[in-house]
C-alpha cells in the first residue's frame, strides 16, 4: 500500500519558517468546506464545522485507503479564512463581525463522487447539525506570503504586522482573506505551544 504525507510533499505550504516570511504561489487545490460568521471563541456553529469537517476527512481517507487506489494518507490540518464585508476595518479584536470559512484540503485523487459517498455514509452513522452545509470545492489562493506563529491567537498581532510590512516592502497589496492553517489541535493544545501558519494572498 502507498503512503502519502502530502504536508511533507507540500513543505513550501504548510512548512514555513517561523522567523522569516516567505513567498508563495498556492496552486489550485479541492477542499471540503463551510462558512458560518461570529466570534469562532463562542460559536456553536464553528465547533459543529469542525466536526463535521474531520469526520468527512476521515471517511474519505478510510474509503481511499480501502479502496482501488490502496493509498493511506494523512488528513490534512483544518484551515481557516476569515474576512469582513470591509477588509479595510478587518482586525483581530472584531470578532463578532468576523465571517469565516473552515476547510480542510483534500488529495487530487478524492472526487466529487466520493465526497457524495462519504456524506452518505456519515450520514447514517452520525447526527451532525453542520453536516449538510460542507461542500466540496476547489480554491486557488496564488501569490501569497506566509510565516509560521508559534503561541496563542490573542498575540498574532505583530507576526500578521510583519507580514503585511513585508508585502508593502515589496510594492504589493494585501488581496483576498486573512488565510490561518492550525497545525496544532487548538482544542487539546496549550495556547503557548500552538503552531498556526498565517497567510495573506497579495497582488
Amino acid at each position: 500500500m502507498e503512503k502519502v504525507d502530502y504536508k511533507t510533499e507540500l513543505k513550501h505550504l504548510y512548512k514555513p519558517s517561523g522567523k522569516d516570511v516567505s513567498e508563495i504561489d498556492v496552486p489550485r487545490m479541492n477542499f471540503l468546506m463551510a462558512d458560518g460568521e461570529g466570534d469562532p471563541n463562542n460559536s456553536q456553529a464553528f465547533q459543529d464545522a469542525i466536526e463535521a469537517l474531520f469526520s468527512l476527512s476521515y471517511a474519505l481517507k478510510f474509503m481511499v485507503k480501502k479502496g482501488e487506489a490502496a493509498v493511506d494518507f494523512g488528513v490534512m490540518p483544518l484551515e481557516g479564512l476569515w474576512w469582513m464585508d470591509d477588509m479595510s476595518a478587518f482586525d483581530l479584536q472584531s470578532k463578532a463581525q468576523w465571517k469565516w470559512t473552515l476547510m480542510i484540503m483534500q488529495p487530487e485523487l478524492i472526487t466529487g463522487l466520493l465526497f457524495e459517498d462519504a456524506l452518505a455514509q456519515v450520514k447514517k452513522k452520525k447526527n451532525l447539525a453542520a453536516l449538510p452545509n460542507v461542500r466540496f470545492e476547489a480554491y486557488k489562493e496564488g501569490k501569497a506570503a506566509q510565516i509560521m506563529h508559534i503561541g496563542p491567537f490573542a498575540e498574532e498581532g505583530p507576526t500578521v504586522e510583519k507580514i503585511h510590512n513585508f508585502i508593502q516592502e515589496k510594492s504589493f497589496s494585501p488581496s483576498g482573506k486573512h488565510h490561518e492553517i492550525y497545525l496544532s489541535d487548538f482544542r487539546k493544545t496549550a495556547p503557548e505551544k500552538l503552531k498556526t501558519i498565517i497567510r495573506q494572498p497579495y497582488k
